[in-house]
């Protein structure tokens, strides 16, 4: 056996789409699978459930050979396991120890491509339950697992540490790649080598909590995880609340992974019969490196992670530059017709149209009061609405719903609706504070603020859900004081019930998930949400690292990108428009640069780009993602999709630094069909020369495209081609 493919079948566990507890070797045996893998459980003599393989597909007269490990599948702190515990807790009488043993396993199809898998643990003393859950995902590969928590005892309980997951394994080496950042510099990816003890990645931030680190995970375990080779394992926890990601090297080389709600001042008290139930962490296995990650969630995310995900997404205009919060009727309407003029899809009114007492004048005011401003807007949104069915473009709306400033009505009215702790001063962060959603009348108050506003204007298609801080000071006024660590838990519990409320009534409304930027990204929350806007930052240079790291776990036809005026109040960086728009192709285009704003000349040539931007969204919003040229590791960048049945390819290239005898880096297509005879052709060509021109209408087969490559010269800073491979 090659010594790769030894490493492929190290000892790793994840989960599946079937599901068989047999006899074997006197160990029950739980085998799951999805398409491609194998997972194996086995229960020792002294029935715990152990990790004992996963790697790619063994057949079931195989499973019998695979050896028992030492490694438990869901380790609880007491007796004499040492390490990171996945649970702990403190019984009724005190005791701070459980012991889970092995009770049963089973299976329920829900349909052809999902399994879930249910192993029930139980303590050998106290009646308390651990359910393991699996909800396995075949033709993707991907794994969904969450935790379930159940007792009897005769008092409460409190919960310590309730992870979503271990995963756990043993390869020669482990290279975690990590994703981190702040506002205007998102999903940047950093690489490193585990050795012995405890990595901990987390955020402790309440809401919005991926301001400064991303709940995702890349891991290499036969050397760095390359892009297109080699073993990765790749996850992210569907949670925004606070989230805990800790890998511990223990001291016989095996890693463990435990992922879940950081347990940070997070105790839980759970009454008898009441159900806790985790979030879940997706993770999925590639032998194809980096790439095969990316692949597999996207194309589960389609189907699964993103609201539908089966309808195009839409380009839009929004006001944001071009206004701030000073705007009245007439320059709104300018700005529709404009919108209109360009080609796009929606027109987006951003923040300041509300608040009449406080009017949202800036960002100090108005909050929590969302009555239509009667100074800006004396007609109220039915005129805006009118002008845009007009012009045939479609109206949108920001809104800030779980945000309040202390100048406004709503906290005069009920001051004791906001998470703060008493006997501490009001901590404002962008002079707001926000709703505490752990109370059911602060739930109904947000739906009911968003079911009016979109009752009273039907038209409204579109709405940007805006969320600018996190938790400081935290405290709530509606948890008894031995319940305040809940709000942790209960706060995002509050919110996904008035997003689940949202979409019961208002199916077909597009919603955009934001946070000050991409400070809340994840796969709890976009089920809700049509897209997401991973940063503020719109300099194109930095979206094109902001966008690769997002990419490989978010799918592209979510990821709103727009073009902007440069230089603007982020940078000073002065970009082409041409490259400015080709970042923005590469995923859900949108602009806040305004026509009035252009030259007759970069007008017609944005006019163009945006439809040529419809002319090949699909391939972006629906095509396979390849990476062919990072940009953290040469001068010059590329990415390609590719439709699944490979008719289609767009290839993005980027040169970021200028080179002086130019840049003709080879780029190597990948993902077209060997056989087919592909037709190159440049799209948003730049008006003055192209450097894609002895390309242009050349026939090759799919094959030499990806051995022989794409050869043309790049030479000037912030120059890029775009150009599509159409099979006959």
């Amino acid at each position: 056996m090659r010594r790769r493919d030894a490493i492929y079948s190290v000892l790793f566990w994840l989960a599946a789409i079937h599901l068989a507890v047999a006899q074997s070797a006197n160990n029950k045996t739980v085998v799951i699978r999805t398409a491609n893998t194998s997972l194996v459980y086995k229960v020792d003599n002294d029935q715990v459930l152990r990790q004992c393989y996963y790697g790619k597909t063994i057949d079931d007269k195989d499973v019998a050979g695979i050896q028992l490990t030492t490694l438990e599948a869901y380790p609880a702190y007491g007796k004499a396991y040492v390490n990171e515990p996945a649970f702990r807790a403190v019984h009724a009488d005190g005791n701070l120890t459980t012991e889970l043993a092995f009770v049963s396993a089973e299976t329920q199809a829900p349909d052809k491509n999902i399994a879930l898998t249910r192993i029930r643990l139980r303590d050998r003393y106290y009646n308390l339950s651990v359910t393991l859950c699996f909800k396995a995902y075949q033709q993707q590969d991907i794994i969904e697992q969450w935790t379930e928590i159940v007792h009897e005892e005769k008092k409460d309980i409190t919960l310590h540490n309730f992870m979503s997951s271990q995963l756990a394994l043993r390869a020669p080496s482990y290279w975690l790649t990590s994703f981190y950042g702040n506002w205007a510099s998102e999903m940047n990816m950093k690489e490193e080598q585990l050795t012995e003890g405890v990595k901990t990645i987390d955020s402790k931030l309440g809401v919005r909590t991926d301001q400064f680190a991303h709940a995702c995970f890349l891991l290499g375990v036969d050397g760095p995880a390359a892009e297109n080779s080699g073993t990765v394992i790749g996850g992210t926890l569907a949670w925004p609340g606070s989230w805990s990601l800790a890998f511990e090297v223990d001291p016989l080389k095996n890693l463990h992974i435990l992922a879940g709600i950081n347990p940070y001042a997070s105790q839980y008290v759970l009454k008898p019969k009441e159900l806790f139930k985790t979030p879940a962490l997706l993770y999925t296995i590639s032998h194809e490196g980096k790439g095969g990650i990316t692949r597999k969630f996207h194309a589960w995310a389609r189907t699964y992670g993103i609201y539908k995900g089966d309808r195009p997404r839409m380009t839009l205009l929004n006001n944001w530059e071009a206004t701030y919060f000073d705007f009245d009727e007439k320059i709104l309407k300018q700005i529709i017709g404009d919108a209109a003029g360009m080609g796009f899809d929606l027109f987006l009114l951003d923040d300041g149209w509300f608040g009449n007492k406080y009017p949202r004048n800036d960002d100090r005011a108005g909050l929590g009061d969302w009555d239509v401003n009667k100074k800006k807007l004396p007609n109220g949104l039915d005129s805006l609405l009118r002008e845009a069915d007009r012009q045939k473009i479609r109206f949108g709306i920001w809104v800030e719903p779980e945000m309040i400033n202390p100048k406004s009505e709503l906290y005069e009215k009920h001051p004791d609706w906001v998470i703060t702790a008493p006997h501490r001063a009001v901590d404002v962060s962008r002079h707001q504070l926000i709703l505490d959603l752990s109370n059911p009348r602060v739930q109904d108050y947000v739906y009911n603020v968003m079911d009016n506003l979109l009752t009273r204007n039907p038209g409204i298609a579109y709405l940007k859900w805006d969320c600018n801080r996190y938790v400081t000071n935290p405290g709530s006024s509606y948890l008894p004081a031995d319940r305040q660590s809940h709000l942790w838990i209960q706060y995002t519990e509050g919110l996904f019930a008035v997003l689940k409320r949202m979409r019961q009534k208002y199916t077909d409304v597009r919603i955009m998930l934001c946070s000050g930027g991409g400070g809340r990204i994840d796969y709890g929350t976009l089920p809700y949400f049509d897209e997401y806007w991973i940063s503020d930052n719109t300099d194109a240079f930095d979206r094109i690292f902001i966008q690769w790291g997002t990419t490989h776990f978010f799918p592209p036809m979510g990821l709103a990108s727009h073009v902007s005026v440069v230089p603007n109040h982020i940078t000073q960086r002065s970009v082409p428009l041409k490259f400015r728009f080709d970042v923005a192709m590469s995923a859900k285009l949108g602009m806040d640069l305004q026509p009035k704003d252009m030259s007759p000349d970069e007008k017609e040539f944005s006019r163009q780009a945006i439809q040529t931007y419809k002319d090949i969204r699909h391939i972006v919003q629906f095509g396979d993602l390849y990476r062919l040229l990072s940009p953290y590791e040469h001068k010059r960048t590329a990415l390609m999709y590719v439709l699944p049945d490979r008719k289609e390819a767009l290839v993005f290239s980027y040169l970021v630094k200028k080179e002086i005898y130019g840049n003709d880096q080879v780029l190597y297509l990948r993902g077209l069909d060997p056989a087919k005879m592909y037709t190159l052709k440049e799209v948003n060509k730049n008006p003055r020369y192209s450097r894609f021109s002895l390309l242009e209408g050349q026939k090759f087969t799919g094959e030499f495209l990806m051995t022989y490559g794409v050869r043309f010269a790049l030479y000037d800073e912030f120059e890029s081609v775009v150009f599509r491979a159409i099979a006959e």
